[in-house]
């Protein structure tokens, strides 16, 4: 079957990108970011045990992983924007539920839906959106300017949900959160994702359905490597960014000494992006990936063994959140790159799932390792060891793999 219509290229510039950026920070920064800040006040409110609160996240991830490939072939099939628009509706819907809860059954039902519909509104659905619009050798641009809004969300939203807890407590804090879903990140979604070009179009590849693609990726030797090594970027980013913060309470920090470490890792990614759109405009993602994945054991050496000083802190999440922001664009450009120009949600999504279920085991893991020994050395023992593999296995992919076009 031939092309119908030729993807138009995406401008990092448009409204349709600027748009979904906006809805990127604000879906981020109150479902995501969010959570710990509202599970440490529930903890001391309510009295429940930490291993307890973070059980619901990994719920939530486990059902959001299960969600992740049809999501995927959703979008492919053309339905991006009622994907993002309806989820954000519904994950409004889940935070007051979620507000109103005097009972654990119903904080499960809240806090685990939303992290489920992370699966529809967050980066991967986003990106997919972008790919399909523009075609997948040519998402490079929208991809990273997509990221640069989206590394605003700690910074925009961490401060903002301490002032909403300070003022409001918790419960509160998840209803505003629930009107800027609804409202916000609902309508954003709708108005910027044009059903028209978004509309269903011919498959490039003449008689190769979309799950003959997914089945050629799941035979590629590149793919395994790939899913360890995001599923061990994934598991030590939720580990430490779910548990920073009572990580460095128990340190001795401030809670605004916390909050303000925390908000350097946002302009820490959105710069280290910037570089790379700068500097890194012909390096293919294969070769950034290589580089930048070592910026993650640097950090979390520092986190776990340098003193316990700000200063020290500060520099960690500089290096944190600068490796992040730019790994970030990779996940996103690699696959076309490395895998696959077709079917980019379904295989987007296969790789998902591994990432989305040590995202939900991580946090709880973690906690369930301060309960055993009292304290966060063990977690971040196990972080440093999980960054090392990432690195590892991102290599094995790069030198598995062969070369294909620049996208």
């Amino acid at each position: 079957m031939a092309d119908i219509t030729a993807p138009a290229p995406v401008s990092g510039k448009s409204w349709f990108i600027t748009g979904l950026g906006i809805g990127q920070i604000a879906s981020w920064g109150s479902l995501y970011y969010s959570f710990p800040l509202i599970a440490t006040a529930m903890e001391h409110d309510l009295g429940w045990d930490k291993t307890l609160i973070y059980g619901s996240a990994t719920l939530g991830a486990l059902l959001s992983a299960l969600l992740a490939i049809p999501v995927g072939q959703a979008i492919d099939r053309g339905h991006g924007r009622l994907v993002m628009a309806c989820s954000s509706v519904a994950a409004g819907l889940l935070l007051i539920l979620w507000a109103l809860t005097d009972n654990i059954v119903l904080f499960y039902l809240g806090s685990a839906g939303v992290g489920a519909l992370q699966s529809a509104v967050l980066y991967e659905p986003a990106f997919a959106v972008i790919a399909r619009r523009s075609g997948p050798s040519a998402a490079r641009s929208g991809i990273t300017a997509l990221t640069l809004w989206g590394g605003f969300a700690s910074t925009v939203f961490v401060p903002i949900v301490q002032i909403l807890l300070d003022h409001f407590g918790w419960r509160g804090t998840l209803e505003v959160l629930a009107a800027v879903n609804i409202l916000l990140c609902a309508s954003l979604y709708l108005s910027v994702i044009d059903p028209n070009a978004d509309a269903p179009r011919a498959k490039p590849t003449a008689g190769v359905a979309p799950k003959a693609h997914l089945r050629d990726a799941l035979r590629n030797p590149v793919f395994w490597w790939l899913a360890v090594s995001f599923t061990c970027y994934t598991a030590s980013f939720s580990a430490l960014l779910l548990h920073f913060y009572p990580m460095l309470l128990e340190r001795g920090f401030s809670e605004y000494d916390v909050v303000a470490a925390m908000t350097i890792i946002g302009p820490a990614q959105v710069a280290g992006r910037i570089v790379i759109m700068s500097f890194g405009k012909q390096a293919s993602g294969r070769r950034i990936g290589s580089i930048i994945a070592i910026g993650f054991p640097v950090a979390m050496g520092i986190f776990a063994w340098a003193p316990a000083e700000f200063a020290f802190v500060a520099a960690a999440a500089l290096v944190y959140g600068a490796a992040n922001g730019i790994m970030t664009i990779v996940r996103g450009i690699i696959i076309p790159e490395l895998i696959n120009k077709e079917a980019y949600g379904a295989i987007n999504g296969a790789l998902v799932v591994p990432m989305t279920i040590s995202r939900a085991l991580a946090p709880l893991g973690a906690a369930a390792l301060w309960s055993a020994t009292g304290n966060y050395s063990s977690t971040m023992m196990v972080v440093f060891v999980l960054s090392v593999i990432m690195v590892v296995t991102f290599w094995m992919a790069a030198s598995r793999s062969v070369d294909r076009d620049q996208i």
